[in-house]
């Protein structure tokens, strides 16, 4: 059972989440929060598998309950999803960075809601379907210079060449297709990389991509 805290300060956007998850038979609402130190101290109570987190709320924002949840090496487990108006958001670049799994936009489908949940458990989520490939680049253009890539010395040859294609928004069938792979070996790579790295999510994956130079912006194809 996936287990999720909703985190908005809007109580009508909150039951239409709770209505469309709770009636799913692999999902439960753990609980909910109308501002950011609610859930705070939700997810050190309830420790839910996810978090859908509005980056805009009062007393403590979205995001800095985000990046306050990430850099708690007890809440580990802990995937947080920013929910924001707009696709391409200011704060969702600093999301991304501060530990966020990914962002969906509110009036997101039902199931690429549904979608999302489930595959940011998995490891797999990093961004609203359809805008990925979009917001990377965004996120690329915006970026520092690369920093020094000692850590990239960890990692194979063939993992360089798979958190590059993570870099550029491929997901694990589209990894395993370039490669000439099974989807299970392209998984396995990314995972291997993940672990080497420290990285909680693909979507630091992609950030670590990107500050080490291993994918420079433009690269997206």
């Amino acid at each position: 059972m996936i287990r999720v805290l909703l985190a908005d300060d809007q109580s009508l956007v909150r039951a239409g989440f709770r209505a469309l998850l709770d009636a799913q038979p692999d999902i439960e609402v753990a609980g909910e929060a109308a501002d950011g130190e609610e859930a705070l101290r939700g997810v050190r109570e309830l420790r839910p598998d996810v978090v859908l987190m509005d980056i805009r709320m009062p007393v403590v924002d979205g995001l800095a309950a985000t990046r306050r949840i990430t850099e708690d090496p007890d809440l580990g487990g802990v995937k947080v999803v920013m929910l924001t108006t707009f696709e391409l958001d200011e704060y969702v670049f600093e999301a991304i960075r501060s530990g966020a799994s990914g962002f969906l936009v509110k009036d997101t489908e039902p199931d690429e809601l549904l979608r999302a949940v489930r595959a940011v458990v998995e490891g797999d989520a990093l961004l609203s379907p359809g805008v990925t490939r979009r917001l990377i680049s965004e996120f690329a253009a915006r970026s520092k210079e690369p920093a020094a890539a000692a850590s990239l010395a960890r990692l194979t040859e063939r993992e360089r060449e798979v958190m590059a294609l993570v870099g550029i928004g491929l997901s694990n069938d589209e990894i395993a297709r370039r490669l000439v792979v099974s989807p299970l070996t392209a998984k396995t790579h990314v995972s291997r990389t993940m672990v080497k790295l420290g990285a909680r999510d693909r979507a630091q994956l992609v950030v670590l991509a990107y500050e080490s130079g291993l994918v420079r912006p433009g690269w997206l194809g």
